[in-house]
């Protein structure tokens, strides 16, 4: 299963920029929908598209390794 990282990255930037960063914002500057987002932040696993993967990423500043993980389940 694909496990994503996004609530980590979220904790780290907010702390990065001394500001709370909502899932709005995000949407804002990716174009990615609030609601595609929040099935991301879900442990149980999203299907999403490389196309959002690589806006996270460019929002983020980092590489998909940490936004994506693979878990053995």
């Amino acid at each position: 299963m694909i496990r994503f990282k996004l609530k980590e990255l979220i904790a780290l930037k907010e702390r990065e920029e001394g500001r709370r960063i909502g899932l709005q914002e995000i949407a804002d500057a990716t174009d990615i929908h609030r609601t595609t987002l929040s099935k991301l932040q879900n442990p149980n696993g999203y299907k999403t598209n490389t196309d959002n993967l690589d806006k996270l990423c460019r929002y983020f500043e980092c590489e998909l390794s940490d936004l994506a993980e693979y878990e053995q389940g």
